[in-house]
C-alpha cells in the first residue's frame, strides 16, 4: 500500500489523475522484530567446526558482516580499494553502501581483520571476498544455524542486526556513531537497532549502583 499510495501521488502531481484516493489515508507500517544473536550464540558460531571449506568460508563471512554491519550486498561488492588506512593508523572500510548509495566508514575490529587476511589471494577481480549466490549463501547458513543449535534464523539482516545491536550500542557506542557506520540515510531507521540488552541494562545499573554509594 506504501509503494501504490507514492504511484499515485506521482500520478496526481503530474495531472493525470483529478483527485487523490488516498487524501486522509494514513499508513502506519507494523513494526518488525528483527532477530539478533546473542553472545553465546555468536561464539558458539565463531568456535563451530564446520564440516567443509564451504560451510566455513559462508560461515566466516557471515561473522564478517556480524562485525561490521556489511550487507550481503556490501560484503559481495567489497573490493581493496576499499580497504584504507585512515587518519588514526587503523585500517578501515570506506565505501558506498549499495542500498542507500551513501558513504559508509567501518574501522575493522581484529575479527574481520583477520577474515581478510584467511582469505587473502582467493578472490578474483579485486574483490576482496569470493561470495556464493544469496539463495547458496541463505541455504548454507540455514543449515549452519541448525549444526550450532541457534534458533535464530541466520540471515545478513541478522548479522547486520547483531553489528547494530550486540556489538555496538550494547556496548555503550553513541547509537549516532552506529548510524554513520551502518549509513542509514535517517537515524530513526538506525533506532531499529536500539534494543537494550539484560546485559547492558545490568552493567549500567551496576555503574548506578557504586555512583549512588555515597547517599
Amino acid at each position: 500500500m506504501i509503494g501504490l499510495k507514492h504511484i499515485v501521488s506521482i500520478v496526481r502531481n503530474s495531472g493525470q489523475l483529478a483527485i487523490n484516493p488516498f487524501a486522509g489515508y494514513l499508513i502506519s507500517p507494523e513494526p518488525k522484530d528483527r532477530g539478533f544473536l546473542n553472545k553465546e550464540e555468536l561464539n558458539s558460531l565463531v568456535n563451530a567446526k564446520m564440516k567443509n571449506a564451504h560451510h566455513e568460508l559462508l560461515r566466516d563471512l557471515f561473522v564478517f558482516s556480524c562485525f561490521c554491519g556489511l550487507s550481503y550486498s556490501d560484503v559481495n561488492n567489497l573490493i581493496k580499494d576499499y580497504l584504507k588506512t585512515s587518519f588514526d593508523g587503523h585500517l578501515w572500510i570506506i565505501t558506498r553502501r549499495q542500498k542507500t548509495n551513501t558513504d559508509s566508514s567501518i574501522r575493522l575490529l581484529e575479527v574481520p581483520k583477520r577474515i581478510i587476511e584467511k582469505y587473502k589471494g582467493y578472490s578474483r577481480d579485486n574483490r576482496i571476498f569470493h561470495v556464493p549466490s544469496s539463495s547458496a549463501c541463505n541455504n548454507i547458513l540455514k543449515q549452519i544455524g541448525k549444526q550450532c543449535e541457534i534458533k535464530t534464523r541466520l540471515t545478513y539482516h541478522v548479522s547486520r542486526h547483531t553489528f547494530g545491536t550486540l556489538l555496538t550500542i550494547s556496548q555503550g557506542v553513541p547509537i549516532e556513531t552506529v548510524s554513520r557506520m551502518i549509513r542509514y540515510t535517517n537515524i530513526k531507521t538506525t533506532q531499529i537497532y536500539a534494543k537494550i540488552t539484560k546485559e547492558k541494562i545490568s552493567q549500567d545499573m551496576e555503574i548506578l549502583s557504586h555512583k549512588l554509594e555515597g547517599l
